[in-house]
Formats: C-alpha cells, sequence, structure tokens
C-alpha cells in the first residue's frame, strides 16, 4: 500500500556487473546489471541522485568501484 519500501527481489549477482546507462543528450542515468554471459542489460533503477545511487548499490551488493558507465 501507500508509504511501504519494496525491497529488492532475491539477487545472485554471480556472472553480473554494474552498468550506470547515461545518455548524452538529456543527461538521464539508469543503473542496472549486466549479465556477462549474453550481455543483457537489465534496467533497475532511475538515479536522480545519490540517494537512489547508494540504494541501488545496497540492494544488490555492488561496490562503487565496481561500476561501469556506458553511453
Amino acid at each position: 500500500m501507500f508509504g511501504r519500501k519494496k525491497r529488492a527481489p532475491a539477487f545472485d549477482r554471480t556472472g553480473k556487473e554494474p552498468v550506470i546507462r547515461a545518455s548524452i543528450c538529456t543527461g538521464e542515468k539508469v543503473a542496472g546489471y549486466r549479465d556477462t554471459a549474453t550481455g543483457k542489460f537489465v534496467e533497475v533503477v532511475l538515479i536522480r541522485n545519490d540517494a537512489d545511487l547508494a540504494r541501488f548499490l545496497d540492494d544488490y551488493g555492488f561496490q562503487k568501484d565496481e561500476l561501469r558507465y556506458e553511453w
């Protein structure tokens, strides 16, 4: 209902790398992960500020130095 925070689903990070896709034109950033075996990108969250990025990293167990940016 209203005001509930959703928890991230169970996540197996084996074979996945964190990626931030950023638009050159609009500056919009989307955080997600890429499956290293298939190359498929899965969007997880729209990054509007540093708190969104921190929550993504915390929920999915990634470190900030693991992030890769794509334009």
